[in-house]
């Protein structure tokens, strides 16, 4: 019996023949391309939102030991945004600051790892230390402390226990520096064993940090796993007065407030004058 033309399945005299279903490719087809996209989008993660970098020293601690991974936020500066007091930034070395320092030799697969961001940067050509001032900022280191910036103390928790905020030798541990604009000056929470902006005023930056050498602000520790933790700002750095321009913005807002003061009182001199005289007028035609 044939196969009615009319019914659902059924294949009409001028139908073209019937497709063989495609058969999925097979897993290890697949497999090539899924490493691919993958690799991809490592990379760009890497390039533009976040990257692992490990700590090479002691200089950090107790905030960070060495050996730790942290992840760094490269996004933010796309934005605009420039490194504040209290961050902990990752920078390219801005003058010969790792001068003598070992340089570790990562095999091939090291290499790649990091190139792409699954492993933390092979490139020991960056530092990592808290930013203490800005562009604009005042910072003074006398005897053993306290660390002032802008004449305000700073209450450091974070220093290393048995430090002191400040370093009396005179190699730069006594200081006072004037920051410039689009540049920051860092120091190690470990502040007795950190070469930082302080012993490296002789390079052509005179300590500073330029922004446009900063990789980003370093968010959380990944690496490892019981040292879990966030990197938040610590609250010394939101102390009022401690920016330089906080006293000249209280001036501006209570000046409006003056100026309309002084300009209402000869108003209202003014106004009562010329109601009084009014006043006198009327009482004079009435009489």
């Amino acid at each position: 019996m044939s196969e009615d033309p009319t019914k659902p399945g059924g294949q009409g005299p001028g139908d073209p023949p019937a497709q063989p279903k495609k058969q999925p490719r097979s897993f290890w087809k697949e497999l090539p391309i899924l490493i691919g996209i993958a690799l991809v989008l490592a990379l760009l993660i890497k390039t533009f939102l976040v990257q692992a970098f490990s700590i090479p020293s002691d200089s950090m601690q107790n905030t960070l030991q060495q050996g730790d991974r942290v992840l760094v936020d490269k996004l933010t500066p796309w934005f605009g945004s420039e490194p504040e007091r209290g961050e902990v930034v990752v920078f390219h070395d801005p003058d010969n600051w790792l001068a003598g320092e070992p340089t570790p030799d990562p095999n091939a697969l090291q290499k790649v790892l990091s190139w792409i961001g699954l492993m933390p940067s092979a490139e020991e050509k960056d530092l990592i230390k808290r930013v203490v001032g800005v562009g604009g900022d005042t910072i003074e280191c006398k005897g053993t402390g306290p660390l002032t910036v802008n004449g305000m103390a700073l209450n450091e928790p974070y220093v290393y226990p048995g430090n002191t905020p400040c370093s009396q030798d005179d190699q730069g541990g006594q200081f006072k520096v004037e920051v410039p604009e689009g540049h920051i000056w860092v120091m190690g929470d470990h502040r007795q064993n950190s070469r930082d902006s302080r012993y490296n005023q002789a390079d052509k930056n005179h300590g500073m940090v330029p922004v446009d050498k900063v990789v980003g602000r370093a968010v959380v520790i990944a690496w490892p796993v019981n040292r879990w933790n966030n990197l938040p700002v610590p609250d010394t750095f939101d102390q009022p007065g401690l920016d330089p321009s906080s006293s000249s913005a209280a001036a501006l807002t209570v000046a409006p407030q003056g100026l309309a003061l002084a300009g209402a009182v000869p108003l209202v001199l003014w106004r009562r004058r010329r109601h009084n005289g009014a006043t006198e007028a009327r009482a004079h035609t009435a009489g």
